[in-house]
């Protein structure tokens, strides 16, 4: 089969389409002959081995598809890599029936992206009915989806960050309230202003450095700001535990993984409900561009520079220019 590899960590430069066999599925597996594969921001940090669970040479990168089983089930699943390849396996466990009516983009869309940002506003910061509510990258997959339901749930005010006119456009679009220039010189008062004068209750943050510092300074009373990435590749300035008790702030982390530890089978209901939303014309997936094998290099750069809206697939069976 044909399938991106990667034989030394880096950059986009180490994604080297290649022939690999076949993989076979062990006990509990699924093999699933792959029609696209979702292209995530984490896959960038995978290449170079910077993510929370390091990585082991060589790989295929790859954690979500969607395709078709060898006895013709739809499905989406999550993977354990692999995923930018012709035929991929995954854990029985991760395998979702996609229901009639959902298409292949918004099935990769709603399997991470969408599925982050229901656990972020339902989970890590408990929005309530009239908050305030921050989405910083609302052009990106958990983004703009982010937007949408926290519009859905009640939110007060949704205040959306991006870095071009174009990107705020599309959030305003998908319902924010208000969109703020990611790289204004002081977010703490840019998001205020935003708020008409108040300090905001939510922040989803996954942009890292002085954004990060800057939010936690924008926090009301009781605040929260739900950390998930750091997309700028600098880490935020420590919160010192009297800073949290001075201001009642909190400050929750997020990793996708942690939802299949939680009773009550609660990824399997964040997918359920999601896939409901987009049926019902609820919620729209911003689709981002299609790649082929040989085009991942330009997507992975395309991420990491920050140019890209909404999810971006792979296509294995897509030739260049096509």
């Amino acid at each position: 089969m044909r399938a991106v590899q990667v034989t030394e960590f880096g950059g986009p430069e180490v994604l080297r389409p290649v022939e690999l066999p076949d993989p076979e599925p062990g006990e509990g597996q699924v093999l699933i002959e792959v029609d696209r594969a979702g292209i995530n921001y984490a896959d960038t940090h995978q290449a170079e081995n910077s993510y929370l669970a390091s990585a082991k040479l060589p790989l295929v990168p790859g954690g979500e598809v969607v395709g078709r089983t060898p006895g013709g089930r739809r499905v989406v699943a999550l993977l354990n890599g692999g995923g930018y390849a012709e035929k991929a396996v995954a854990d029985e466990a991760t395998v979702f029936a996609v229901p009639d009516g959902v298409d292949d983009v918004t099935a990769l869309s709603f399997v991470v992206q969408g599925a982050t940002a229901w656990l972020l506003l339902r989970k890590s910061v408990r929005l309530e009915p009239g908050e305030s509510v921050v989405v910083h990258a609302a052009a990106g997959g958990v983004g703009t989806i982010a937007v949408q339901l926290a519009k859905a749930w009640g939110a007060g005010r949704v205040i959306a960050t991006a870095s071009s006119p174009e990107k705020r456009a599309l959030a305003l679009e998908l319902g924010a309230d208000v969109a703020v220039d990611s790289k204004a010189p002081d977010m703490t008062a840019a998001l205020r202003e935003a708020n008409n004068g108040r300090r905001v209750d939510v922040v989803l943050d996954m942009t890292g450095g002085s954004v990060t510092d800057q939010s936690i300074a924008a926090l009301a009373p009781f605040g929260r700001l739900a950390f998930y990435g750091m997309a700028s590749r600098q880490p935020p300035k420590p919160v010192e535990p009297a800073i949290l008790l001075g201001h009642s702030f909190t400050i929750a982390g997020m990793w996708l993984p942690h939802a299949f530890s939680l009773p009550g089978n609660v990824y399997g209901k964040a997918l359920a409900e999601l896939f409901e939303l987009a049926i019902a014309g609820k919620i729209a997936v911003v689709a981002g561009g299609e790649y082929g094998l040989s085009e991942v290099r330009a997507a992975h750069e395309a991420l990491r520079s920050r140019s890209t809206v909404g999810k971006l697939v792979l296509n294995p069976r897509r030739l260049p220019g096509v």
